[in-house]
C-alpha cells in the first residue's frame, strides 16, 4: 500500500529557526504558495492521481481559494496544524486552540468537515500522550504523525507500531498511518518525501519504493520550487537540507508515481484491515526534569488520560 499526501504550507515554513518560526518573520517574506500548488495540481491531473492534502489553517485564512480549488477538484483535505509549531513544545490548552482555529479555517474555506490530521515535523513524542486524546475529543478520526524512530524533531522510537495501528484513548480511536522509515547508514531516513527524496538518486528511490509494502509519501509545494529563495540566516546544514535536489524533485516524483499505484488517504484508511492491526495504549505523561523541553524531551507536560475500552467518540469542536 502506497498512500500519496502533501503538506500545504508556504516555502518559508521551515521549522526549529528563529528566521522562520513565527508570523512575524514570515512577513517577511513574498508568497509563492499558489504557483507551487499549481504545479502540483497540474501534475495530478495529468496523472488522474489522488492525494491527500493536509492544509495549514494558515494558508486556509489567508489563502482560502486556493484550499478551495484543491477541495473542489475532490482531493481529500486534511489538517496541518493552524501555525505550524513543533508539538512537543506546546501545552495541552496551546495544541487544543492551534487545532481548533486550523479545523475552523479549514472548513469555512471548503465547507467540508475535517477528520483527519497530520503535525508539523512529525513532532509528537512519547510524552504527549494528550496529543491523541485531544485528537479524538475534537473530532478527528485518522492521523499521519508519527515517526517512529529518533529524529532531530524528537521521533516516537517505541510507538509499538511502524505500519496502520488504533490508538485507544478514552475518547475514543484513532486510526494512525505512521510515516514509513529506511535504515541508512545505521540511521532510520524518510525516504518518502522531504529532503531525502531531493537527495537521492532516482534508482534508489524507485528500488526502495518497489521493495516497501506500505509507503506514506510527504511533499510540500516548496519541494518543487527550483527558484525559491534562499533564506541567508539558516546555517550550512540546514540550507543543505532545505534546498538540495530542488531542481529534479517534480521529475522524480512524475517517476515513483509511474512505476506504482496510489491511494489517498482515506481510500487507504477504508481498505486497510484494522481489526487485524495493533492497538496502542498511549502512554501515561511524564514531566521533564529540566524545562523548556526539547525534541529528545517530554513535552510540555499535561494531564494524561490513559486508553479506555470505549469505541465511541465526542468531540468538543463547535459544530459548523
Amino acid at each position: 500500500m502506497k498512500i500519496l499526501t502533501f503538506d500545504i504550507e508556504e516555502w518559508f515554513h521551515i521549522l526549529d529557526h528563529k528566521a522562520t518560526r513565527t508570523e512575524r518573520e514570515w512577513s517577511r517574506y513574498s508568497p509563492r504558495i499558489e504557483e507551487n500548488m499549481d504545479r502540483i495540481l497540474h501534475l495530478l491531473e495529468r496523472k488522474q492521481q489522488p492525494a491527500t492534502f493536509f492544509c495549514l489553517g494558515w494558508v486556509a485564512h489567508k489563502y482560502p481559494g486556493i484550499v478551495r480549488k484543491v477541495a473542489d477538484r475532490g482531493y481529500e483535505i486534511g489538517c496541518h496544524s493552524h501555525m505550524h509549531q513543533l508539538i512537543y513544545e506546546q501545552t495541552p490548552e496551546q495544541f487544543r486552540a492551534d487545532l481548533r482555529d486550523a479545523l475552523h479555517a479549514i472548513e469555512d474555506a471548503t465547507g467540508k468537515r475535517v477528520t483527519s490530521y497530520r503535525a508539523p515535523g512529525f513532532s509528537v513524542t512519547r510524552g504527549c500522550p494528550w496529543f491523541f486524546e485531544i485528537l479524538a475529543e475534537e473530532g478527528i478520526e485518522v492521523d499521519s504523525s508519527i515517526f517512529p524512530a529518533p529524529r532531530a524533531h524528537g521521533g516516537f522510537p517505541d510507538f509499538g507500531a511502524s505500519g496502520p495501528a488504533l490508538v485507544q484513548t478514552s475518547s475514543g480511536i484513532i486510526k494512525e498511518l505512521p510515516i514509513n522509515t529506511r535504515s541508512l547508514f545505521g540511521r532510520p531516513v524518510i525516504f518518502s518525501g522531504g529532503g531525502y527524496f531531493r537527495i537521492l538518486p532516482l534508482w534508489l528511490l524507485r528500488r526502495w519504493f518497489g521493495e516497501a509494502d506500505y509507503v506514506m509519501t510527504y511533499f510540500h509545494p516548496r519541494d518543487f520550487d527550483a527558484a525559491q529563495p534562499v533564506i541567508e540566516e539558516l546555517s550550512p546544514i540546514r540550507k543543505f537540507k532545505s534546498y538540495v535536489g530542488l531542481r529534479g524533485a517534480l521529475a522524480k516524483l512524475e517517476a515513483v508515481l509511474d512505476d506504482h499505484d496510489y491511494l489517498d488517504l482515506k481510500t487507504a484508511v477504508a481498505t486497510i484491515d484494522w481489526e487485524r492491526s495493533p492497538v496502542i495504549h498511549t502512554p501515561a505523561a511524564k514531566p521533564p526534569l529540566i524545562a523548556p523541553p526539547t525534541a529528545a524531551a517530554s513535552c510540555a507536560t499535561g494531564e494524561s488520560h490513559i486508553a479506555a475500552t470505549n469505541h465511541g467518540r465526542q468531540s468538543s469542536r463547535p459544530p459548523r
